[in-house]
């Protein structure tokens, strides 16, 4: 088909003579004009044909975007109205959109696209406007299109010389000829370039054709512009929800008739090979016609005939080995059953004299065996198959997209759904690469250099244990304070040393945790006293885009997210082998404000949705560590492997305990507010009456937003802040985090708590001790510095920025302004102050708590004070365990517990007395330690464990024949005399 169209005529006329679009006119003179402009350039400038079709696909997805009642603005991207639009737009539609705004960026920034390109463009979006056109237009679903007419293609001799090079150079690899010394090949090249300088012409002629007709057609682009914004405001103005649910039901029903034809399904697929770094296209690049695999080249090879007279879709050869194959069909409506034919092909595959086994590469003698098989085709030639159909990967009909793999060389290896094909980089080394020899090195690697506590060397044999027995997703869950980050670089330098992974993502979800991640990475000593950072190469947040040599990324969600759904160029799926996520509790509700990052994703659906599909995106194995599981935790990574709760924290000196709230209960009741508690929890083990976190979900049902409102008064704030005052000293080493309701209700309870403060203080108070942090404060990241390294300022007041992740080992005391209902969101609140601080004698923190939270989420607290009375004597508690019945009633449940034992099973109320009792003397051993440091600075000395960094429980219980080192003496009905000694000191 070609094109000589006056201008001067009106669009509908000229749009008539294309019978690829000419439908569209009914619509809209910018679309019909855009895909009419796309064929018209399509033999002088391809590029061109693919720019102007991404136009039309953003044209598009803006009127689809106002029939949805989605808001946008002039500043909304097109790859931010696709993610809007994807909870309306199936995922064939949504791949369709994508195909033609990835091809035609690449066409704006790269100047050697191929008429093939663009005639696979304008098929792909003949087929959505055909879509669009029976949603919306007068026939509706009725509109039958006839067949697609291609427009003259002027390359098409110059393909079909390509193609006869091609084969010729097959059949002298065939034959072991030399290719370079046969003249039919030196005189096929020869006319190769005639007829390129031939197309060079003809397409040159065509463009200065269509120059002298520029001016006139710009013109008309432009009207049609105009006409199309106010079309789409007028279209805003009609649009409400009912009119969205027929949009709906209209876009479903044209879905329904949409049928992807095999060569369309192909088109999608070769783009999906290609974007992985394989040459790819099933129209020239196949077996047939003379495709061989070649040297330091990467080639997907479409129909290569297998044992059997059957023809494997694709064999993906990595230089001379052949590495893949690849199992494409026609809307394959169960894409995980059609392993089992690539697998076929895998045992079908003729090994020839050129090319290499991937056995080989892999250091073997002979294919793999298959354990399902015997006789003579029980061996996997081939290492790696896929199956797919070209729809992109959707969890809610996982069997029926996305591409499916599967690494055959093992019989427990299990089908998988990917996003997307791997490079062939990543497959050799994922075929080089022994599991088997780096999880042997694990075992017998040591542990001492590392520095570990024994909790945390537990921890990483849990993930180690896990990945031995093929275990993909895995979770820790750890107290906040207890040396996540520690564990994680124990992690990942041992999966390194081993050459476990190849390469591994640290994800975070701000970049202050990456920051502190980095620091310690680049500080903490490991083998030979060297940092991990100077082992290994890692790279920062700054610098995305991983190198061949990077061991270690670390990055934020957001950023992962803008570099995957936001790039031409993503990431490819088998770029990191393993993700360890940090805080992988992330995807609770924030009441008020949004952290920083979070503002990109509007509402914590979205961000949990993103989240997920950060995780989803990669071959990885995926490691979460979390202080505080919840449901939609572990349906991501399963069940912890191994826990360390803040109780068993606290009994063992790594955590200080918190005294019971200090409640203010007349003060609430004197301003009229009240409490609604929760509803009850259901998650229960019947086994031991604990509630299980890891299947309870992250919100409970109550109404904060209403309660909050009406913290938010003067009266109220100012007598809490007056009684704060009397209570916290601003101008000493303690430091205290204040949570409000809103950015508004923190400015006022810090001008009030400043009112306060002068008050008691007088001249002697200084300003700078309170500060206001959150999203608003200038310069934020320096005022948190300040707060976590200086002295002022020594009151922080927040809501939601310092929630997780900011580490102030001062913070004694936490004040609750308002309520949240995600209990995750709170626990993390009052992880904030658990750390250990010795160099102000920290031994203990406590809970101001004028609006009542303790009480309200009490049921599913997990971080509840081991010594519940303070005013209980030691006396006392030592006369309990001497009594019998202490031994006979039960613990209190615990919701941690070690090593994944079930929470308080065989434990008695002597275990929680013991634990009472070891605080109360580990609180007088650190008071008494802090008095020595104070004495022995003047005048004289004392035992150097009474004021060390370990533990005293610890250097205590050494001198016990009982107890093993570091842990409590055995129980009995006796006392142990070296706590019985204690006792004369600290009544």
């Amino acid at each position: 088909m070609t094109y000589s169209y006056d201008l001067n005529q009106p669009l509908y006329a000229i749009v008539s003579m294309s019978s690829n679009f000419g439908f569209l006119v009914e619509h809209s003179a910018l679309l019909a004009q855009l895909t009419t402009t796309a064929e018209q350039v399509f033999a002088s400038d391809p590029n061109t044909t693919l720019i102007k079709l991404r136009q039309f696909g953003e044209a598009m997805a803006r009127d689809l975007a106002v029939r949805y009642g989605i808001a946008f603005d002039d500043k909304t991207t097109q790859s931010d109205l696709l993610y809007k639009l994807n909870r309306e737009l199936e995922p064939e539609i949504r791949s369709l959109f994508h195909t033609l705004r990835i091809e035609g960026n690449r066409a704006t920034h790269e100047f050697h696209t191929r008429h093939h390109e663009a005639m696979e463009g304008l098929k792909v979006a003949r087929v959505l406007a055909i879509w669009y056109h029976q949603s919306f237009g007068r026939q509706g679903a009725k509109f039958k299109p006839g067949p697609f007419v291609a427009p003259a293609d002027p390359s098409s001799q110059l393909r079909a010389l390509q193609k006869q090079i091609e084969q010729l150079r097959g059949q002298l690899s065939d034959t072991q000829q030399a290719r370079d010394s046969n003249q039919q090949l030196a005189d096929l090249i020869a006319r190769e370039k005639e007829q390129y300088a031939a197309l060079a012409e003809q397409m040159d002629a065509e463009a200065r054709t269509f120059e002298a007709m520029a001016a006139e057609h710009e013109a008309r682009l432009a009207a049609a512009q105009t006409e199309f914004a106010a079309q789409i405001a007028a279209l805003q103005q009609q649009i409400d929800k009912d009119t969205a649910g027929q949009t709906r039901k209209k876009t479903s029903a044209a879905t329904k008739q949409l049928v992807l034809s095999e060569e369309l399904t192909r088109i999608i697929i070769d783009q999906q090979l290609t974007a992985a770094g394989w040459e790819a296209d099933t129209q020239t690049l196949t077996y047939a016609a003379g495709a061989r695999p070649e040297r330091n080249k990467n080639k997907a090879i479409a129909e290569w005939p297998c044992a059997g007279k059957q023809s494997a879709d694709y064999v993906l050869f990595a230089g001379l080995t052949p590495i893949a194959v690849v199992e494409a069909k026609r809307e394959n409506q169960n894409v995980a059953g059609k392993i089992g034919q690539a697998e076929r092909y895998s045992h079908n595959f003729r090994i020839e004299a050129q090319h290499k086994p991937a056995w080989a590469l892999a250091g073997l003698d002979s294919a793999w065996q298959d354990g399902s098989q015997t006789g003579s085709h029980a061996l996997f030639h081939i290492p790696f198959v896929y199956s797919c159909n070209g729809r992109p990967y959707f969890k809610q009909a996982l069997e029926q997209s996305g591409t499916w793999f599967r690494d055959v060389r093992h019989p427990a290896n299990l089908a998988r759904a990917l996003m997307d094909f791997h490079a062939p980089d990543q497959l050799l080394d994922l075929l080089k690469r022994s599991r088997e020899e780096a999880e042997a090195k694990l075992k017998a690697e040591g542990f001492a250099y590392l520095k570990v506590r024994d909790y945390q060397q537990k921890a990483i044999e849990a993930v180690e244990t896990a990945l031995g027995h093929g275990q993909r997703s895995i979770l820790l869950a750890m107290a906040t304070g207890t040396g996540k980050t520690r564990t994680i670089i124990g992690l990942i330098y041992r999966f390194l040393k081993a050459e476990r992974f190849r390469r591994i993502l640290f994800l975070v979800d701000r970049t202050a945790l990456g920051d502190q991640a980095l620091d310690a990475f680049n500080e903490a000593p490991l083998e030979q006293g060297l940092p991990l950072s100077k082992a290994y190469n890692i790279a920062d947040l700054g610098d995305m885009a991983a190198e061949a040599e990077t061991r270690v990324q670390v990055a934020t969600v957001q950023a992962m997210v803008r570099r995957i759904f936001d790039a031409d160029s993503p990431p490819l799926v088998g770029e990191y082998d393993c993700i360890i996520i940090d805080e992988a509790h992330r995807g609770y509700t924030l009441d008020q404000e949004m952290t920083e990052g979070e503002q990109a994703v509007r509402d914590h659906t979205q961000y949990l949705s993103r989240y997920r599909q950060v995780l989803d995106y990669f071959d990885a194995v995926k490691i979460g560590l979390t202080a505080t599981p919840a449901k939609h935790t572990s349906d991501i990574f399963g069940k912890p492997v191994y826990t360390y709760s803040y109780r068993e924290a606290v009994a063992d000196d790594w955590l200080v305990d918190h005294e019971p709230p200090i409640r203010y209960e007349t003060l609430l009741s004197k301003n009229g507010i009240t409490f609604a508690k929760g509803e009850a929890v259901s998650v229960i083990d019947t086994r031991t009456g604990a509630i299980d976190v890891a299947e309870l979900a992250d919100e409970l049902s109550f109404d904060v937003e209403s309660f909050n409102r009406r913290v938010i008064t003067k009266d109220f704030n100012r007598v809490i802040c007056e009684e704060l005052a009397r209570e916290i000293d601003p101008l000493g080493d303690e430091k205290t985090m204040i949570f409000c309701a809103t950015d508004a209700h923190a400015d006022m309870v810090k001008r009030l708590l400043d009112a306060a403060f002068k008050d008691v203080y007088g001249d002697q108070y200084n300003a700078a001790a309170v500060q206001k942090i959150t999203g608003q404060t200038d310069k934020v990241a320096q005022v948190i510095k300040q707060y976590k390294n200086e002295r002022y300022p020594s009151i922080a007041i927040t809501v939601d920025l310092l929630t997780t992740g900011i580490d102030v080992p001062k913070i004694c005391h936490l004040v609750f302004l308002r309520r949240v209902r995600s209990r995750i969101l709170y626990e993390q609140m009052i992880g904030r102050a658990t750390r250990r601080c010795d160099e102000i004698g920290k031994t203990e923190f406590k809970i101001y708590d004028p609006v009542d939270i303790y009480a309200a989420l009490e049921d599913v607290n997990t971080m509840k004070p081991l010594v519940k009375n303070p005013d209980i004597t030691l006396a006392q508690l030592l006369d309990e365990l001497d009594n019998p019945a202490s031994y006979e009633t039960a613990a209190e449940t615990d919701h941690g517990h070690d090593g994944g034992e079930a929470a308080g099973q065989g434990k008695t109320h002597a275990d929680d007395v013991l634990a009472a009792v070891s605080q109360k003397v580990m609180r007088v051993l650190r008071k008494a330690g802090k008095k020595a440091e104070k004495i022995r600075r003047s005048r004289t000395s004392l035992p150097s464990w009474s004021s060390s960094g370990a533990s005293s429980r610890q250097k205590c219980t050494n001198t016990c024949a009982s107890s093993a080192p570091g842990r409590l003496p055995t129980l009995s009905a006796t006392t142990p005399a070296c706590w019985s000694s204690l006792m004369p000191s600290v009544s």
